[in-house]
């Protein structure tokens, strides 16, 4: 047994808690197994240390895989101790944090280790909505450990040495590692599988961060007091709309966003921020990605993506389960117009109108660019529940955009016409007047205030403190369908 290899099972612990708060549970668990001589093998804490400590103050539960004792892998005893982790947090109503380094299933245990692993599903399945759950993938995270990556609410993937996956890259048929790592953390965080990405230390510093950003559990709020200034004017935040990353830290209590897929489905943006001592989840559409200098380093059209939709679908669900409020940059003037993105754009469309819909949290949508037709409505638009919904002076809300609608309703006359141009530039100005203007909008009652770009922290910090008792009763049914 390595000695190195055992000890940094304990020392990831200690990376992420609180200094000398860590408390071992279930220490002298040992494999109960006979099979195959196993009575001869030593299996201390049969391979998983459990316990809990503190994060930054908060109590956390937290697992941590030995790859030094059968290779971490999973069996009867090893499955009970985090199954009873889990009784433990939903009890104490307190998050779980499972750090992962495990060869899966303990094949000389064979049904009585499935059925461990079935049990720790289940027990994630009943945890899910009421405790945040968070994985870190250190070593091997393979085949129905992916599964249990996945029933996490968050998923950090060690860059070098962490590999989640649930067939192998080899057992793809034409492929292996060399070609193409499908078990990477790049790749897996491409996919949107992995939520961050990076070393053990920028891991265990991002757990941190997230724990204190999140609630303890679904009736916990997030709150930590604001030293920031509530009325603080963002003199750059025009020049940061096309990015929202640097937008809404820009909004954010001290400048701290936290993207979450940040390398999947970059033309929607996700994350938390404080906004007034309080977690917020954060959603916007995003054009262009900046460099470190500051140059455009990639560019997107302001169009719903069929992996953009369900990106924020997914995110959406989460705040809503934990109470966390939501607000929205909006800039978006249609679909994802492709023979690929046809597929399944409606329903990914759909289930992220039935996310903004359906979430009874405070909502407050800020519109930033363009917002047309039911793009527009799916982005936590007022028609599908935005409590409060501002837009920029420079905005436009409408059908779609001026030009083209001109074409459409005038078509006789600019196809009649000498200088074509012309009746083009005269009616798509008279439509944008009457249709698409903020101004129009919010004649109309559905914008609510229109604001300069440099206010939109102090409005949004005033919207989300007046909506902080907000409560909002759905109809009685089990669950949706969407």
């Amino acid at each position: 047994m390595s000695n190195t290899t055992q000890g940094s099972a304990r020392m990831r612990i200690e990376a992420i808690l609180d200094d000398n708060s860590f408390v071992e549970i279930g220490a002298g668990v040992k494999a109960r197994a006979t099979d195959f001589n196993m009575q001869e093998k030593d299996t201390p804490a049969d391979g998983v240390i459990t316990g809990y400590g503190v994060i930054n103050g908060n109590l956390v539960y937290v697992y941590s895989q030995d790859s030094s004792v059968l290779s971490g892998s999973i069996g009867e005893m090893h499955a009970k101790k985090i199954a009873g982790l889990y009784d433990m947090a939903m009890k104490m109503g307190a998050p779980v944090i499972g750090l992962i380094d495990c060869a899966g299933l303990r094949l000389q245990e064979a049904t009585d280790a499935l059925n461990g692993f079935g049990t720790i599903y289940n027990k994630m399945a009943l945890c899910s909505g009421v405790v945040p759950q968070i994985t870190a993938v250190y070593g091997n995270c393979g085949g129905g450990l992916a599964v249990l990556s996945e029933l996490s609410d968050f998923t950090f993937v060690e860059e070098k040495n962490g590999k989640l996956f649930v067939n192998s890259p080899n057992a793809l048929e034409g492929n292996n590692a060399d070609k193409l790592d499908t078990a990477s953390a790049a790749f897996q965080a491409e996919a949107g599988t992995a939520d961050f990405t990076g070393d053990e230390e920028t891991i265990a510093n991002g757990i941190r961060q997230l724990v204190s950003m999140l609630p303890a559990n679904n009736e916990d709020s997030a709150y930590s007091e604001c030293t920031d200034d509530l009325n603080r004017v963002c003199a750059d935040m025009e020049a940061e709309a096309a990015d929202p990353a640097l937008a809404l830290a820009d909004i954010a209590d001290d400048g701290l966003f936290m993207e979450v897929k940040s390398a999947f489905a970059k033309s929607m943006v996700t994350g938390l921020l404080k906004i007034n001592g309080v977690t917020v989840g954060a959603v916007a559409n995003r054009t262009v990605i900046y460099d470190e200098e500051g140059k455009e380093a990639e560019k997107f059209e302001p169009v719903l993506t069929v992996q953009g939709a369900y990106k924020a679908a997914e995110f959406v669900a989460f705040c809503d389960a934990f109470e966390i409020p939501v607000l929205t940059l909006t800039n978006i003037k249609g679909f994802d117009a492709t023979v690929a993105a046809e597929k399944n754009i409606a329903k990914a469309a759909a289930k992220l109108t039935y996310a903004f819909a359906n979430a009874t949290v405070p909502k407050v949508n800020v519109i930033t660019g363009e917002a047309y037709g039911s793009a527009y409505v799916t982005m936590n638009s007022k028609a599908i529940g935005a409590d409060m919904t501002y837009a920029w002076p420079a905005a436009s809300i409408g059908m779609m955009d001026a030009n083209q609608a001109a074409k459409i309703m005038y078509a006789d006359e600019i196809g009649s016409a000498e200088d074509v141009n012309a009746v083009i530039s005269e009616k798509a100005a008279a439509y944008a007047g009457l249709q698409s203007s903020v101004e129009s909008a919010a004649a109309r009652g559905y914008v609510d205030t229109i604001i300069n770009p440099e206010d939109t922290r102090k409005y949004v910090v005033a919207a989300f403190e007046m909506l902080y008792t907000k409560r909002e009763d759905r109809p009685v049914k089990k669950h949706g369908t969407v």
